[in-house]
């Protein structure tokens, strides 16, 4: 049986940029799914910090012409309610960047990561289906659906929400499910997007314009209930583009729908534990919210970057699972609280639900370092908080002296 010191799991963004990864610090590492299956038509918007891992990973160069840059992003108030919250624009000047990130189509950077998982001399790129694994003390051994049998010091689950890591490492779930669908389409338009986002919040969810590169392109993620995605999905393209040019108020000008929209259903998932003995999930086979605030793939990345600082250059302990675990419960749990709350406001008719939102969003368009604190934290987690920290000792410092 051949030995790796790391073995990941499942071969989508997550996966492959984790493979990556943990090949760049000189383990041997296997990355094992099968081939890429349909085209997926959905963008990433990733933002600062995971961008610094990209660039780490010699990435980016091969990336830039990809993707494009979000300048400013914009919070609208779609619904009709009594209490309406005002519109929110966050720009990234403020906090001294020119971009909060980069969106890039999902399909191209996958393309990406595979040709590069096959050009690391560390990493060995097995296209298999994991069959099943068994953990013993020292190590893992993994039996692939091709008959090949390996074995590795740790395993990284990276193989989505139904992972067979995660059930063989014994590690329970918590799911949710929400009375909402996605559809997922890229569009042109005849007014330029000026490398600006723009979420609607509408009464069954987020309607979420982001910038594709070249200024007149955009992707869009509507969510809506379960019954209108279907109707939305048999509308002819003229009909389909005309209700996105609604949906966004006409900001852009004329709207053309490009391609096939894809639909999937929402709902959220947590694991009891993100990791055990010598396993650890990362991306969806740990953690699965709504499309809100470009949330989803940079928890992931933080995964990655929690990973590739707990392995240093020693041998991997047998409790490489509780550290990781450790690491990680406090970013996951908050960020996936917070993401839940905010989806479920927007489905809320409860008015004083409505206006707490109404309010949190109009201190927000009001109060400018309350903003800058937000954009601070969504882009480095944990940040809001030191900045308190580091002005109530300036203070205290001061009426000291």
């Amino acid at each position: 049986m051949e030995h790796f010191e790391i073995a990941v799991v499942g071969a989508g963004l997550a996966g492959s940029l984790a493979a990556l990864a943990l090949a760049d610090t000189g383990r041997s590492v296997a990355l094992i799914a099968p081939a890429a299956g349909r085209p997926d038509g959905r963008t990433t918007a990733l933002m600062d910090q995971s961008l610094a891992l990209v660039r780490d990973l010699g990435l980016w160069p091969a990336i830039a012409p990809l993707a494009a840059p979000l300048s400013s992003m914009r919070i609208v108030d779609g619904t009709n309610r009594l209490l309406r919250a005002p519109t929110v624009t966050f720009h990234a000047a403020e906090v001294g960047l020119d971009a909060f990130g980069y969106n890039i189509p999902n399909t191209p950077f996958l393309a990406l990561l595979e040709k590069e998982a096959e050009a690391r001399p560390s990493l060995s790129r097995i296209v298999a289906s994991l069959s099943q694994v068994a953990f013993e003390a020292e190590r893992a051994i993994l039996t692939l659906d091709d008959g090949r049998t390996v074995t590795a010091s740790l395993v990284v689950g990276a193989d989505g929400r139904r992972s067979g890591v995660r059930e063989a490492a014994g590690i329970e779930i918590h799911n949710w499910s929400y009375p909402q669908s996605a559809v997922v389409l890229n569009f042109a338009h005849q007014v330029a997007h000026q490398n600006v986002s723009t979420e609607f919040h509408t009464p069954h969810g987020p309607f979420t314009q982001v910038p594709l590169p070249g200024g007149l392109r955009s992707s869009l993620v509507w969510v809506q209930k379960p019954e209108d995605t279907e109707a939305t999905l048999a509308l002819s393209p003229d009909a389909l583009s005309l209700a996105v040019e609604q949906r966004m108020q006409s900001m852009l000008g004329k709207v053309t729908v490009e391609g096939t929209p894809q639909s999937f259903p929402l709902s959220g998932m947590a694991a009891k534990s993100f990791g055990k003995g010598r396993a650890i999930l990362i991306g969806e086979a740990a953690h699965a919210f709504p499309p809100i605030g470009a949330q989803g793939l940079n928890l992931s990345l933080r995964d990655i970057m929690a990973a590739v600082s707990l392995l240093g250059s020693a041998p991997i302990p047998d409790d490489i699972g509780a550290r990781y675990n450790a690491k990680r419960r406090a970013d996951i749990l908050s960020r996936t609280v917070s993401v839940d709350l905010l989806n479920r406001s927007l489905l809320s008719d409860f008015l004083p639900v409505q206006m707490l939102r109404a309010a949190g969003l109009q201190a927000l368009a009001s109060v400018a370092p309350l903003r800058n604190l937000m954009m601070r934290e969504g882009l480095n987690p944990g940040s809001a908080l030191q900045s308190l920290r580091g002005t109530l000792r300036e203070k205290i410092g001061r009426k000291s002296a």
